[in-house]
């Protein structure tokens, strides 16, 4: 197996419930966010450029049935009317043309049946072959906290590590364990801040990552919890069929994580299957919250920042006055 990774795999088959009545009118990847070159995008977009900061080259969306369309419009650039309107704007140019450039990189396959995250990305085992590639979600936006984006960061780790599959982590309160799947590590000694994983489980319970999924070196109450973003091997594939196949379940749906076990316990040559820390941060934009955090960190990150950090002083200001004024 090659071990350059050119290819990503982002899935976008949810159904945005969370986000609803918006997402009834617009799929969640598509919600406009402004990014940190002061530039309004799609959320689809914004995680697409992270994995083309990468090095990718192709990236596979997983739609809903008759979201591919969409995708196509949105991506094709200016048309010639378009173009008229925006002829005295170079920036709008520019970005168009980014766009068509993204749009030539892209192939869609769809999710016909909502069955869960990990059925989700079993329907690229086509597009990726038989080479190791980049997975992300399509609601979590990645903002690193190092001049490398997060996902050179995972595939650079990828590389050097001589592991067979690779997932992003987090050290991650215990508190927050039912939104993550959760792993166990032994901290590589010649690598900060890699694990070889011992153990994967979803969603655990504090109970049961307490006697179960302590990681040595983390504080008690931390866990290697999923960044959204890992490296996976063709394998991957194999251990998603077999819970197809086998139709094994969580919560009724086909999952990932349970797939990613499968996999490190049964397919990959020695438990080659690693997790490092990643220096940034992941933010969910599935969830109102998360939306509205997405876009500060954005803009706490960008062009605009020293403006919103005004603005946010002058709201904070607004908002303790009163509080103040009843001490």
């Amino acid at each position: 197996m090659s071990r350059r990774v050119r290819k990503a795999v982002i899935t976008a088959a949810g159904r945005g419930t969370r986000q609803y009545p918006a997402s009834s009118a617009v799929q969640k990847e598509m919600f406009p966010l402004v990014d940190r070159d002061g530039l309004t995008k799609t959320v689809i977009q914004i995680i697409g450029e992270e994995a083309i900061r990468a090095g990718v080259e192709e990236i596979c969306l997983v739609t809903q049935p008759g979201d591919e369309p969409l995708y196509i419009d949105y991506f094709q650039g200016m048309t010639e009317e378009t173009f008229a309107a925006f002829k005295d704007k170079p920036w709008a140019i520019e970005a168009a043309d980014h766009l068509a450039d993204f749009g030539q990189r892209l192939h869609f396959v769809s999710q016909d049946s909502p069955e869960g995250y990990g059925h989700a990305v079993y329907q690229a085992k086509d597009f990726v072959g038989d080479e190791p590639f980049l997975h992300l979600l399509g609601d979590h936006v990645y903002i690193a906290a190092a001049e490398r984006c997060c996902g050179q960061q995972l595939i650079d780790l990828f590389a050097q590590s001589g592991a067979d599959a690779m997932s992003a982590v987090q050290a991650t309160p215990e508190k927050l364990l039912h939104l993550f799947g959760t792993m166990r590590g032994t901290s590589v000694d010649d690598s900060p801040g890699v694990w070889a994983v011992d153990a994967i489980e979803e969603k655990p319970s504090p109970e049961f990552a307490s006697s179960h999924l302590r990681s040595p070196g983390l504080p008690t109450g931390r866990y290697l919890c999923h960044f959204g973003m890992h490296v996976f091997p063709p394998e991957i594939f194999e251990a998603l069929g077999h819970h197809i196949k086998n139709d094994i379940r969580i919560d009724g749906e086909i999952q990932l994580t349970n797939a990613q076990e499968f996999m490190r316990t049964d397919l990959l040559a020695n438990g080659r299957y690693a997790a490092c820390e990643i220096e940034g941060r992941r933010f969910d934009t599935g969830i109102p919250y998360g939306l509205m955090e997405t876009q500060i960190g954005l803009a706490l990150a960008g062009t605009h920042r020293s403006e919103i950090v005004e603005s946010i002083a002058l709201l904070l200001a607004e908002h303790l006055a009163p509080l103040a004024r009843k001490q």
